[in-house]
């Protein structure tokens, strides 16, 4: 896909085992501090065609022969799975998400249509995005209820849907850092030039690809009721401090006016 921004290929320490790497409009993250071991864990898995310089920042990272304990899908929309399936062939590695992202996974099912009728020019290209299903097999391990995350002790998920049916986000309390996915963004990711350019600016989910917008509104609110200090979202800049409350206040208090589409029942053809 030729749309990329000029962050592409940059990576980002948000704390020492936090690590934000730009793969063309999406981010990946990488837990794990390289100070003390080799070892990591990777959420989500960028575009298609991404694998050689996802593992290329591995090895940058963290050493020759890492590799990670696993890798977490904040959900299975293609710009976060692209290269999963090339990954998990170099690394034989679970791969963790919510049980209502399997049919995403397991290749039973589609993601709808994208609403093209959104505002902005990435909405008007987004059929062309892709939007099957893909088929990860044995690898595939489900979440249980719990908000455990079996490779990830000191973190939690949290189910954020709306965006997807099985979306998740990921909270640690020790000191409040969130990975969104894309429950909130931190750009305004229908805009083209906003997209290539990263303008800085904190918006709900992608509005063409979102399904539920009475559960992303929800979602929101439970993302802003935990007072997060830092975030990775799925798209754009990190954000932290009071920069990062004020705006989720914003985006939370208004979220019905700036964020949901007015044609909110688009019916694909």
């Amino acid at each position: 896909m030729p749309l990329t921004s000029i962050t592409s290929g940059m990576g980002l320490e948000v704390a020492p085992d936090v690590y934000c790497f730009s793969v063309q409009i999406v981010n990946v993250v990488f837990l794990g501090n390289p100070k003390e071991s080799n070892e990591f864990v990777l959420i989500d898995a960028g575009m298609p065609g991404a694998e050689e310089v996802i593992i290329g920042e591995a090895i940058k990272r963290f050493g020759e022969n890492c590799k990670p304990l696993g890798i977490v899908l904040t959900h299975g929309h293609f710009d976060h799975v692209g290269a999963l399936q090339e990954l998990i062939n170099k690394w034989d590695v679970p791969v963790y998400a919510h049980p209502l992202e399997q049919p995403y996974l397991n290749g039973k099912s589609d993601y709808p249509p994208p609403n093209p009728k959104a505002e902005g020019l990435v909405a008007k290209m987004s059929p062309l995005f892709p939007r099957h299903s893909i088929d990860i097999g044995s690898h595939l391990q489900l979440l249980n209820g719990d908000g455990s995350v079996p490779c990830l002790p000191n973190w939690r998920y949290l189910h954020t849907p709306g965006h997807t049916p099985g979306h998740i986000s990921l909270f640690r309390d020790s000191d409040q850092f969130l990975i969104a996915g894309d429950a909130i963004t931190t750009v305004e990711q229908e805009s083209l030039y906003d997209v290539i350019t990263q303008k800085q600016e904190m918006h709900g989910p992608p509005a063409y690809f979102t399904q539920d917008w009475e559960a992303a509104e929800q979602s929101v609110k439970k993302i802003e009721a935990l007072q997060p200090e830092a975030t990775i979202t799925g798209h754009g800049l990190p954000m932290t401090g009071k920069e990062l409350q004020s705006n989720l206040k914003i985006l939370a208090d208004n979220f019905r006016e700036t964020e949901i589409p007015k044609n909110t029942n688009y019916n694909p053809m």
